[in-house]
């Protein structure tokens, strides 16, 4: 659904800006996803989201962080980005920004799933038995933890975007934000290279300046989307981190480099073949 809310755009001669927004919003109202709907819980059972968008043609971004109430992220973060004079905004003004321009805010309850609850549940109980120096046999996986979204496109007139959105890390302290609104970690678009949207360990993605450090190794050293892609994301586990990364160029090649158990990734080709993986 979400890659054919972006394409279906596309299609009619839409802006890449428009179909990364699209992509996303879906999935942000999905609850098998950490974003939006299914957002994950923090230490203090609260859903705390962050999400960016960016377009290569300007340069122009948006970003949104540890919002509580909002819907659609990643419409506020587009709304901050061309109603405002700031790329981010965090927290109640944000909220207040959103109120003021018509976003739609919702109670706390609608971010709630089981799956969700439980996996901070299961967390909690891991590091309550490390603490007590007990063994454990509870099983953490990328699932648990992570899940961020994003969306990156090529549209008829050779213009880039990125979107991300996430719920952040399940346990993570309230208040902590990770590199999805930040503009070159998590999401980054240029038209004279790339269009970058990240997922994993935040801090890692941050400190390797990941989603930029794509396009810079386009730039300056003249390397191809694919061996840039997986450069950047070799910084990230060099550094200690884990996660992937999704991007398209000018050419409309494509990267989805990972270093999980895992991925979900889909694309359209060229020939409007829609293709999905795990």
């Amino acid at each position: 659904r979400a890659l054919s809310a972006g394409y279906e755009i596309l299609k009619r001669g839409g802006s890449s800006l428009d179909a990364t927004e699209a992509a996303v919003r879906v999935l942000e109202e999905d609850p098998h996803f950490n974003a939006g709907r299914g957002s994950v819980f923090t230490s203090a059972g609260t859903n705390e989201m962050d999400a960016s968008i960016m377009d290569g043609k300007t340069l122009k971004a948006g970003a949104i962080g540890s919002v509580q109430h909002i819907k659609s992220p990643v419409s506020l973060a587009r709304l901050v980005m061309e109603k405002s004079p700031h790329v981010m905004l965090g927290c109640a003004g944000a909220e207040a920004f959103a109120k003021a321009n018509g976003i739609e805010l919702v109670d706390q309850k609608y971010f709630f799933t089981q799956d969700r609850w439980d996996a901070l549940q299961k967390i909690k109980a891991a590091e309550k038995h490390r603490a007590s120096g007990e063994g454990t046999s509870f099983l953490i996986t990328d699932q648990d933890r992570h899940g961020t979204v994003g969306a990156v496109a090529l549209d008829r007139n050779g213009n880039l975007a990125a979107a991300t959105s996430t719920g952040g890390t399940t346990n993570k302290m309230p208040g902590r934000i990770g590199d999805t609104p930040v503009i070159g970690a998590g999401t980054y678009a240029n038209n004279q290279t790339c269009a970058v949207s990240c997922t994993g360990d935040g801090e890692y993605f941050i400190r390797a300046a990941a989603a930029h450090e794509v396009s810079a190794l386009m730039k300056y050293r003249g390397l191809k989307l694919q061996e840039a892609a997986q450069d950047a994301l070799d910084t990230v586990k060099q550094l200690g981190g884990s996660g992937g990364l999704i991007a398209i160029d000018t050419n409309a090649e494509i990267a989805l480099p990972f270093n999980t158990n895992g991925m979900y990734r889909g694309y359209v080709d060229p020939n409007g073949n829609f293709i999905v993986e795990i």
